[in-house]
């Protein structure tokens, strides 16, 4: 399928959190169909309309990455990435245009942006862009992530347990990234809830739990050991078997 988009990140400042992406944006359907997709593939995304609601935004939250369309209300892409990087923040700038003139491409390059790509895409290479610009900014965030015999590759998205393919959903990928992430650290569910569901919710506490089962029954056959454990009062942590309590 091919469409427009714009998007804006920077790498998040630690990567035990979830990476953070901001997606401006000035058509909704456009902006709402790219949040989703990259919001599958488990980020959390942020949608600016205009170049000044992205630049506030910027000075609150330190984004992982931005995608950032030229095309803008109030001011536009180039002047965006050229005030990004006059005030040294230095997250990746991935920049798209309908214009595919090299000057368009130059100047983009040169206000600060690391890739451009030109209008229509296919959302497989806007998300191949994405993932190439975080492998640069930040080289081990998408490693594979072992704890014991359980493996989880950020960038394929497969998870196994010893040779033995495990199948899991949007969420429940999310959930294991973020324990893995933090192996042998008890996660609250407050944490939980901020990092894989984007907001912090107390009814929530409920559906983590059930998450957190689907994952032990997906994972942790009759007879295997026990990866996942809850602690009273706190929340989970995920750690070897051989680890001592």
């Amino acid at each position: 399928m091919s469409l427009t988009v714009s998007v804006v990140s920077r790498t998040a400042s630690c990567e035990t959190e979830r990476m953070r992406l901001l997606v401006v944006e000035d058509e909704p359907k456009l902006a709402s169909f790219i949040q989703k997709g990259l919001g599958e593939e488990s980020f959390a995304v942020d949608v600016a309309r205009d170049g000044e609601d992205a630049l506030d935004r910027t000075r609150l939250t330190a984004y992982d990455l931005i995608i950032l369309d030229v095309m803008l209300p109030r001011m536009d892409g180039f002047a965006v990435c050229r005030e990004l990087r006059a005030r040294e923040q230095d997250m990746p700038v991935l920049m798209l245009s309908a214009r595919g003139l090299i000057e368009d491409r130059v100047k983009g390059l040169d206000m600060g942006a690391d890739d451009y790509l030109t209008k229509p895409f296919s959302f497989d290479e806007l998300r191949a862009r994405v993932r190439a610009l975080l492998r640069r900014g930040r080289p081990g965030v998408l490693l594979r992530l072992t704890v014991a015999d359980l493996s989880l590759d950020p960038g394929t998205r497969v998870v196994k347990r010893g040779e033995r393919r495990i199948d899991l959903t949007q969420k429940e990928f999310a959930l294991l990234e973020y324990l893995m992430r933090n192996a042998g650290q008890v996660l609250t569910r407050t944490m939980i809830s901020e990092h894989v569901w984007d907001f912090s919710w107390g009814r929530l506490t409920n559906v983590i739990d059930v998450y957190i089962n689907r994952l032990r029954k997906k994972m942790e056959p009759a007879g295997a050991p026990r990866l996942i454990h809850a602690v009273r009062g706190a929340g989970y942590v995920i750690r070897d078997p051989q680890t001592s309590d």
